[in-house]
């Protein structure tokens, strides 16, 4: 059952945000069938019903920023939402470290928050995931992103249905990449490499609260 909350902001603007978090989840070009069907899913449900997956394009961070405004509060929620989506697979990519960069330009934000991500989340064609639990003194630099990622409000029911999908219900399992049938790299549990996995977690989780309680819809599918 769809929500009959009504949004505050219109069609274009959200179609807008939705093709801006596809954009960073597409930014790596690295994904598996069942990541191809979740976004397909998501685009066809929450984005454009009957349009066909493959002709959606990707959004410019000129056009979004026609849309979105510049420096206003809806540009600041959607580069919140964006870095979420960046880190929900705990890698955090040069490709997807350059588009967040350009959004930030485009939308009239600061970058400053992407320092703590470059320096701290693993660039995979660069080096292995560590294995090793970040200490308090590694995990501290990232409080200001963590607070600026708290903010985010979650006002728009397709909005927080995209968050609730995207971001995983539990920890990934750790898992093998292999090529060509050999083992390549080893990528331990989600919540071992991504120090700011318990941001997403919260979001997710304010997400799921928004829905059922404000928009009183059925959230048993996301859990």
């Amino acid at each position: 059952m769809k929500s009959s909350v009504k949004s505050p902001y219109s069609n274009e603007q959200i179609s807008a945000w939705l093709r801006g978090l596809l954009t960073i989840a597409w930014a790596d070009g690295d994904f598996d069938v069942l990541e191809l069907e979740l976004i397909s899913s998501i685009t066809q449900e929450e984005l454009a019903p009957g349009m066909n997956f493959e002709s959606l394009g990707a959004i410019e961070p000129d056009e979004l920023a026609i849309v979105l405004g510049k420096g206003t509060p809806l540009a600041e929620n959607f580069l919140r939402t964006a870095v979420m989506v960046a880190i929900a697979d705990g890698i955090y990519t040069k490709s997807e470290d350059n588009l967040l960069h350009q959004l930030c330009l485009a939308l009239g934000e600061p970058d400053n928050v992407l320092e703590a991500l470059r320096h701290t989340l693993e660039h995979p064609e660069q080096s292995k995931p560590s294995t090793q639990v970040p200490t308090k003194l590694q995990v501290d630099p990232l409080n200001p992103l963590r607070k600026w990622l708290d903010g985010l409000d979650i006002p728009e029911p397709r909005v927080a249905r995209f968050l609730c999908k995207m971001i995983p219900s539990q920890c990934p399992f750790e898992r093998d990449i292999t090529l060509f049938g050999r083992k390549i790299v080893h990528i331990p549990p989600m919540c071992k490499i991504n120090p700011l996995y318990e941001q997403l977690v919260g979001l997710r989780f304010r997400a799921l609260s928004y829905l059922a309680d404000d928009c009183r819809e059925d959230v048993s599918k996301y859990c």
